[in-house]
């Protein structure tokens, strides 16, 4: 299987070769503040790039007791994917503008289902530094449908709430906290219930997994990372705000050889609508 995160180069060569014509390229820019991915994408994009929503084909309907992304329905993902022009021997490239944390939920749900998938390291401002003079292409991209198989989410790459509260609690798994320190410490909260995270759960920011440039960190600081806060040593449970950036974390462990993590889909904004549901603000 192609690797989880993918150089603008090794892009280049990809199109290069007669794998070309299974190749898509998507646009998963997607904004916390309610900018629109879609706008972005008809703005300027890498040239035959596809747009996929994110809260329309990667993600159910919000609730407090589901969570803001809770994973869709296979089928619902599968006519997304056909719809994008994602079939089922597709190899696809994601791309975002914020270093690939958001990108990954894609990512991950493709490489679950065991499909052909990988982060463009770097994303957009990677393919620009490295197509100088290069015009991004504009407006609306038109894709052939394509055959894209439902299949359930495998419940081996799932935890479900009860599972991280008592993992995180007593310590069976390393549950990670992917958001930010400020959230992670209840400095700060912009959307979910309450400020916090999940007692026992450890800070791993998924923006420090990449450098200014956008690109990922390399090995030896990642691994280095990851192992101080026992990865090596015990099962990881990925969370985040919603489910999305957690995803970074997992496809990290992936890329490092550890052994293959469990994603929290509902996340923060599961667990913390829940008043009932204890919570901690100290590191």
């Amino acid at each position: 299987m192609i690797a989880p995160f993918l150089a603008v180069a090794e892009l280049d060569r990809l199109l290069a070769t007669d794998r070309r014509a299974d190749l898509v390229i998507v646009d998963s820019r997607w904004y916390l503040d309610g900018r629109s991915g879609a706008e972005a994408h008809a703005r300027g994009h890498l040239p035959g790039a596809v747009f996929v929503n994110l809260d329309m084909w990667l993600a159910a309907a919000p609730s407090p007791a589901a969570g803001r992304h809770p994973l869709p329905e296979p089928a619902v993902f599968a006519r997304g994917m056909a719809e994008s022009g994602i079939g089922d021997g597709s190899t696809v490239v994601v791309y975002d503008d914020a270093g690939g944390v958001i990108a990954a939920r894609l990512v991950w749900m493709l490489r679950t289902l065991g499909h052909e998938a990988a982060v463009l390291d770097g994303g957009l401002d990677a393919w620009l530094r490295a197509h100088p003079g290069q015009a991004l292409e504009s407006g609306a991209v038109d894709m052939r449908p394509a055959s894209f198989t439902a299949r359930p989410w495998p419940d081996a790459a799932l935890a479900s709430i009860d599972e991280t509260q008592q993992a995180a609690a007593d310590g069976s798994a390393l549950v990670l906290d992917a958001r930010t320190l400020d959230r992670y410490r209840g400095e700060t909260e912009p959307v979910d219930a309450r400020a916090g995270h999940i007692p026992g759960a450890e800070s791993f920011s998924c923006r420090d997994n990449v450098a200014a440039d956008g690109t990922l960190l390399d090995t030896p600081t990642l691994r280095d990372r990851l192992a101080a806060l026992g990865a090596d040593r015990r099962p990881v449970i990925s969370y985040c705000g919603s489910g999305v950036t957690a995803c970074h974390t997992l496809l990290v462990l992936e890329h490092l050889g550890f052994a293959p993590g469990r994603l929290y889909p509902g996340s923060w904004s599961q667990y913390a609508a829940d008043p009932a549901r204890p919570l901690a603000t100290a590191e």
